[in-house]
């Protein structure tokens, strides 16, 4: 216990750099992900301006994107990465990466929650004059805003693993002390401790967001 207590500065260090990395890696991942999935669903074969080709390669490259392996993307992505931060080590560094990889499964979660919406709202509003950009911006994504926090909620999970995964090549956070001290110098308890923080923190970003879905969602309200 006493050497938990002296090790909580860094412990303490570690859940900042980690809630930095999956705060930061969300928004960016959503301010790319949302609207390659509304292009997605808008040129899909039944969308508003049907285009084959373009969602065709769309579709592609946000498959090609969600099948390659994280610790893959972080290696290969180093070069870009120190161009772009001019570092390849450290939580800023991480949040490259971590955007990168999450980008096109947001794409995707922002497809399924656009096609959740009924047609028929979609048809009201084209037999009302409405332009494509008034459908969007005032027809489809206020309608799935609660099914989006969730998928917020989802991504932000998810990158929380993968916030793990970059301390293992030098992305700093819970999971770099669980590199350093649980597997290099054997100390279970200070892994066990890491393990713990991020079970907790997926846990209140899950209520957090789950809760604040529910009270957007017009359908529970009385």
């Amino acid at each position: 216990m006493e050497k938990i207590l002296n090790f909580l500065p860094e412990l303490a260090v570690g859940t900042r750099d980690t809630l930095y990395m999956v705060g930061v890696s969300a928004v960016f991942s959503y301010l790319l992900g949302l609207p390659l999935g509304i292009l997605l669903v808008l040129t899909a074969r039944d969308g508003i301006a049907p285009n084959k080709p373009l969602n065709t390669v769309l579709g592609w490259i946000i498959n090609l994107g969600r099948s390659i392996p994280f610790i893959i993307i972080v290696v290969a992505l180093i070069p870009f990465t120190r161009l772009v931060v001019h570092t390849f080590i450290g939580p800023t560094a991480a949040i490259v990466p971590l955007v990168v990889a999450a980008a096109p499964f947001v794409a995707r979660v922002v497809e399924s929650s656009l096609k959740e919406i009924d047609q028929g709202v979609v048809e009201a509003a084209q037999a009302m004059g409405a332009t494509k950009l008034q459908i969007i911006f005032k027809v489809l994504v206020p309608e799935c805003i609660p099914s989006l926090v969730r998928g917020f909620s989802i991504t932000a999970i998810t990158l929380v693993g993968y916030s793990a995964m970059a301390g293992a090549v030098g992305g700093g956070g819970l999971g770099d002390l669980a590199i350093r001290y649980g597997f290099h110098r054997y100390q279970a308890d200070i892994m066990m401790v890491t393990v713990v923080l991020l079970v907790v923190m997926v846990a209140l970003i899950q209520l957090g967001l789950g809760y604040l879905a529910k009270r957007l969602d017009k359908r529970n309200r009385t």
